[in-house]
């Protein structure tokens, strides 16, 4: 039966073409964006898994900013105590070369001793970096090295901690070694025994800062690697798939145009009624 009050082919084409419409808008705001999930209508799990990523990445580098800082510090602080303990090292070979010596040697090594004491004061007061010092106490310096989420969704900061070195202290120890009044033997010896035990903190102090800023560029090689596996996996889940959408978008356009002959069609279908009355 055809009506002219109801249009039932015009109807459910024009329903089509309102699909093929919506369609064609999500298609180009995915290509137009990037973006295949933009909101929570879109993928309520996958909305919210990608943003908690997306905040856990942030965070992560913002920890790996922070772990630059410091490790620059500690590298700074490990190549002042690798100075120090060459020169300490020259310290204890000089204490040695007098054993034995005449006053006037020993006088002489003296003067080399005051000029190593001078060169590792100096090295001591410049390891440090932005104004922070490692090499001045004994004190224990703890850094978030990132973040830990459990099954409840609760989240705590993972942490390694590395102990300030007292450059300071065995500056003084070489200090208080004087040859001039070393004049027995047992007295030269004490002096080369004080000499070699500031010569082994001076290599602990350079090995315990070389394990701590290994340690931390490991995290940072991690955390980069880490950020990196979480972008992808954020990426995968919300990014188009250009390729996809720009061979739909062809095929809606397509659809688009039929669907609107197809109303145009049924639409002139009322008019063909009027010929039934001529």
């Amino acid at each position: 039966m055809s009506s002219i009050l109801t249009n039932n082919s015009a109807m459910n084409a024009l329903s089509t073409l309102r699909s093929i419409n919506n369609d064609l808008d999500s298609t180009q705001d995915r290509i137009s964006t990037g973006l295949k999930i933009q909101s929570g209508k879109d993928n309520a799990a996958y909305f919210s898994i990608s943003e908690t990523m997306k905040g856990d990445s942030s965070m992560y580098s913002a920890i790996d900013e922070a772990l630059t800082s410091t490790m620059n510090a500690v590298s700074t602080a490990r190549l002042g105590a690798e100075t120090v303990n060459d020169l300490a090292s020259d310290f204890a070979e000089r204490v040695a070369f007098a054993q034995g010596g005449t006053d006037e040697v020993r006088a002489d090594v003296q003067d080399e001793l005051d000029a190593l004491v001078e060169r590792i004061t100096t090295t001591i007061s410049q390891a440090t970096f932005n104004g922070t010092s490692l090499v001045d106490s004994t004190g224990t310096v703890t850094v978030v090295t990132g973040i830990s989420r459990s099954a409840a969704g609760s989240i705590t900061t993972t942490t390694i901690s590395f102990q300030e070195q007292d450059l300071g202290a065995i500056l003084s120890a070489l200090s208080a070694i004087d040859l001039t009044s070393a004049s027995t033997a047992a007295l030269q010896e004490a002096a080369l025994q004080a000499a070699e035990s500031a010569l082994d903190a001076a290599i602990g102090a350079a090995t315990a800062l070389g394990i701590a800023e290994n340690s931390i560029e490991t995290q940072k090689d991690f955390l980069g690697e880490l950020t990196n596996v979480i972008d992808s996996g954020v990426g995968s889940m919300v990014d188009a798939d250009m390729e996809s959408e720009a061979a739909r978008l062809q095929a809606l356009q397509v659809q688009q145009q039929l669907a609107t002959q197809s109303l145009s069609i049924a639409n002139s279908a009322p008019q063909n009624i009027l010929s039934l009355f001529q």
